[in-house]
């Protein structure tokens, strides 16, 4: 999906500077990736991560009274976007006890449930830093990139995110150079709910911790991985900008906006879900691809400059190479191109706005320049992950039409008050990171 729900986000969003409280140091989990040039020839690069504005505690300039308290803004600090952006104050993370985020050499783990001793923290999303200045920068065309998973803890209604997303490489000071917390100062796609976005600000009637404000940033997002144990889906989101815009009200489209499909972004994308296409038996707990095991994710776009032709998946499990299966409803389906998607969207009924916008060529410009690598555990207020991994989707359609079904996962249960309470203690590992030229990732 291309928006997610969250807390709080940044005051780049809105064009505001973010000022850096001095409560809690801000000090990266180290995270270790590799850089390959031919199979068997990668080097170690020295990263780390960042959590997202979205997570992190807004408080009052030079004082301890918060700027958001459950989902609504302190009238004090933030009477307008201007006001808030220059009376609140941002803190660095404690990344273990308040939010569950850990790292160890080269793997990431994300709790979905942490206890501290604020309340409860409820997902992440965290991004690969090139040093504490600046984002890692990717450019996919004519490039692969590959990551060991674990999952088998994350069931219904959960989604355990590894994507791209077109952001600032320096996280927004040059677009804001009172900006002094960086670079975690963008939250990905078109979530609307940040410090500085008070005005015209809507609580979400379903959390107590979250809400809608009028303006929010939209940009390109590449899907290399949305998934938990039962169902995943390999999916482009292209924009007419593929750039970083903010956008405003009903002009984001997305979850947010009254017409999902008003904003400059597609929020369904061309996705590559096998279990829509009649491959049921192929992802899974004792499945070809059994999430009951570690198993490791490839994903190649096959192109160059900022032309993208196709983009391709394939697994490694106990040391096998496990192909995605052609499509059982439509030809192709191995890979993402523009025939599989036009055949897909025509057969499904699906929204045709991903063609509309200009579809993989235009996803190609957005893959075709630096994207930021993006890591998330969530759960979704809007549709449940129906989406994703349910039994019909959309819920008012026939089960029997060919794509309704994307996973076994029943209309009830999936709900976050539920999951909630049913994963508290489940969390999702990403490690083994690699990225280099199409092949010199894994040679199987």
């Amino acid at each position: 999906m291309l928006s997610k729900i969250a807390i709080l986000a940044s005051l780049v969003a809105t064009g505001q500077s973010q000022l850096a409280g001095t409560e809690q140091e801000e000090v990266h989990p180290k995270l270790t990736w590799q850089k390959c040039t031919a199979p068997g020839s990668c080097s170690n690069v020295a990263g780390s991560i960042v959590v997202d504005a979205n997570w992190r505690w807004a408080h009052g300039k030079g004082g301890y009274t918060n700027c958001y308290t459950g989902n609504t803004w302190n009238s004090e600090f933030c009477p307008d976007n201007e006001a808030c952006a220059a009376n609140c104050e941002i803190e660095g993370a404690d990344y273990a006890s308040t939010y569950g985020i850990t790292t160890s050499g080269n793997a990431v783990s994300l709790k979905f449930v942490t206890p501290n001793s604020s309340g409860t923290n409820v997902g992440s999303r965290v991004y690969l830093l090139a040093d504490d200045e600046n984002y890692e920068m990717f450019t996919m065309n004519g490039n692969e990139i590959a990551f060991d998973v674990e999952n088998g803890e994350i069931g219904c209604g959960l989604n355990g995110a590894v994507y791209f997303v077109s952001m600032d490489e320096d996280g927004g000071k040059a677009r804001s150079p009172a900006t002094r917390r960086a670079p975690s100062t963008e939250p990905a796609t078109a979530t609307r709910s940040a410090p500085g976005n008070a005005e015209g600000w809507k609580p979400s009637p379903d959390d107590a911790n979250s809400g809608v404000g009028a303006m929010g940033p939209c940009c390109a997002e590449m899907d290399l991985w949305e998934a938990n144990s039962m169902s995943f889906a390999l999916t482009p989101h292209p924009c007419e900008d593929s750039g970083y815009v903010v956008c405003e009200n009903e002009s984001c489209g997305g979850t947010y906006s009254e017409d999902r499909y008003a904003g400059q972004c597609d929020p369904d994308g061309c996705d590559l879900n096998p279990y829509r296409h009649g491959n049921t038996d192929f992802y899974g707990k004792g499945k070809t691809v059994d999430t009951s095991k570690k198993f490791t994710v490839v994903t190649q776009f096959h192109g160059s400059g900022s032309s993208l032709e196709s983009i391709s998946q394939y697994f490694i499990q106990d040391g096998a190479r496990i192909d995605v299966p052609e499509s059982k409803v439509v030809d192709g389906g191995s890979v993402i191109d523009e025939a599989f998607c036009d055949a897909s969207k025509e057969l499904f009924a699906d929204n045709l706005r991903y063609q509309e916008l200009g579809g993989l060529a235009q996803m190609g410009d957005a893959t075709g320049k630096g994207m930021v690598l993006t890591i998330s555990i969530w759960d979704d207020l809007y549709s449940n992950m129906l989406w994703l991994d349910g039994v019909v989707y959309p819920t008012d359609r026939n089960p029997g039409d060919p794509g309704v079904a994307r996973g076994e996962c029943p209309l009830e249960g999936s709900e976050p008050a539920t999951v909630r309470q049913k994963f508290a203690n489940a969390k999702v590992t990403y490690s083994n990171i690699k990225f280099g030229p199409i092949g010199s990732t894994y040679d199987v």
